[in-house]
């Protein structure tokens, strides 16, 4: 599974799983979403993951950042870069990808 956090400028991928031991698929998200993707080398990190993620519903009524609730998870290890030049190829793919979006989440009987 892969955790996304790619809303904001300077962030980065958390890829846990099968997956996540799979470079080419790694660079792949890199380059697509412009980020650095971590991976986690630690057994079961995608069900941790999830657990993290419930805490921190359990306390967001406290307002409790998602960092102050994953500090004593394992630190991620850094796999893989985007590749130069590659934003350039995909930002205008992203930008068409989240206007099709749009279109199915507000009109999911229309046709892309």
């Amino acid at each position: 599974s892969v955790f996304l956090c790619v809303a904001v400028p300077r962030t980065r991928i958390l890829a846990t799983g099968g997956a996540s031991h799979n470079k080419k698929i790694l660079q792949v998200l890199s380059d697509v979403f412009n980020a650095p993707v971590y991976t986690i080398d630690t057994a079961n990190s995608a069900c941790l993951g999830s657990a993290y993620r419930a805490i921190h519903g359990l306390v967001a009524e406290t307002n409790v950042p998602l960092a102050d609730v994953v500090k004593l998870a394992p630190e991620p290890r850094l796999a893989v870069t985007p590749t130069a030049g590659a934003e350039e190829l995909y930002r205008p793919l992203l930008k068409r990808y989240a206007e099709l979006e749009q279109k199915v989440i507000y009109n999911p009987t229309s046709s892309c």
